[in-house]
């Protein structure tokens, strides 16, 4: 089993975001995109019985993370972790249904992926969330072209010389791809770390 610190210091903060915004009912269904560890599903899954977590990733040695989580914790409601890549059509997600999901998640990816990971996470977000349903993503994030403090400064200088097309995003490019997949930008919450969840609804049916 893989142990992200990261994961294992922002996995409460967001989880009281997730139980402020999501009415677990019998029967929820939720999906996190690129679940890495898989320390975010089984925690959010031993908090919420109600909810049934489907975790997904596209390393290998992710994937094999998850399961073991799953197997170590025993947490009866985490399915198996799908085979998924962002920046691929939601049609090659593993089957996924439109319409079916009352809660999408997605930690820590945008800033270290290329764009189209981001673009294939809002249209497929747009497909497969219900009516009303939330996306909340997690992370580090520009403002109307500012970044702040001067540690995510450094982090997005960092990253983009790691790999140039990598970098922190700015909220209001991700506004626009929210419309663009029928979501409405919702709220911008405050985490620890210099972070912020964002928090998306899709639009109710017509």
């Amino acid at each position: 089993m893989i142990v992200a610190p990261a994961a294992e210091r922002n996995k409460e903060p967001i989880l009281r975001v997730i139980c402020q915004h999501l009415r677990p009912t019998a029967g929820a269904l939720a999906l996190e995109l690129a679940s890495g560890s898989g320390q975010h599903s089984v925690h959010f899954a031993q908090a919420l019985p109600n909810v049934l977590w489907q975790p997904s990733e596209l390393e290998p040695r992710a994937l094999e993370s998850i399961s073991a989580y799953i197997a170590a914790t025993r947490v009866q409601n985490v399915k198996q972790p799908l085979n998924i890549d962002c920046s691929q059509s939601w049609e090659t997600w593993g089957g996924l249904k439109p319409n079916s999901f009352d809660l999408i998640v997605n930690i820590n990816m945008i800033h270290i992926t290329e764009i189209k990971c981001t673009e294939g996470l809002f249209k497929g977000a747009g497909q497969l969330l219900k009516p009303n349903a939330l996306l909340i993503t997690y992370g580090p994030y520009a403002v109307n072209g500012v970044i702040t403090p001067q540690s995510n400064i450094d982090f997005d200088l960092s990253l983009r010389q790691r790999n140039p097309s990598w970098g922190l995003r700015d909220i209001s490019m991700l506004q626009k791809l929210a419309e663009e997949s029928e979501m409405a930008f919702k709220q911008m919450v405050d985490m620890p770390a210099n972070n912020k969840c964002l928090i998306f609804q899709k639009r109710s049916c017509v």
